[in-house]
């Protein structure tokens, strides 16, 4: 984990994660966006609120059964405490809301996918000692 100190509740740093299936839904409404004549532009995608990395490793440990082993280094130069979309832009002209914004279910499907990626049943995933 790189970085524990900085300042917030936990010491690690803040980041909006997005569930693939919003982003995915994301560039969709972005396509049918410029199908229908929008001009080409940047959005920004995001629940606008964040998790502490922390938190993130928790739900991660939650989806697969595990306990990680966690190693904390130094901050990485240049990285903020905190980053979270600001997304009214994308809701605005594109219409997109998203669906998933649960830390635990982000989490468990990320997990579930390379599990069925890697081909081994979640069951058998699930008791590997780490």
């Amino acid at each position: 984990m790189f970085g524990t100190d900085y300042p917030t509740a936990d010491g690690t740093c803040v980041r909006d994660c997005i569930h693939v299936e919003d982003l995915a839904r994301a560039h969709l409404d972005a396509l049918r966006y410029l199908e229908k004549g929008g001009a080409s532009d940047t959005f920004n995608c995001g629940y606008g609120r964040g998790s502490r990395v922390r938190e993130v490793l928790r739900a991660v440990e939650k989806a697969a059964g595990v306990k990680l082993r966690i190693e904390n280094g130094p901050r990485r130069p240049g990285d903020p405490a905190q980053l979270v979309a600001e997304s009214s832009k994308i809701k605005k002209l594109l219409g997109w809301k998203p669906k998933h914004d649960d830390l635990d279910v982000i989490c468990a499907t990320a997990y579930q996918w390379e599990a069925k990626l890697q081909g081994t049943p979640l069951y058998q995933r699930r008791h590997v000692s780490t």
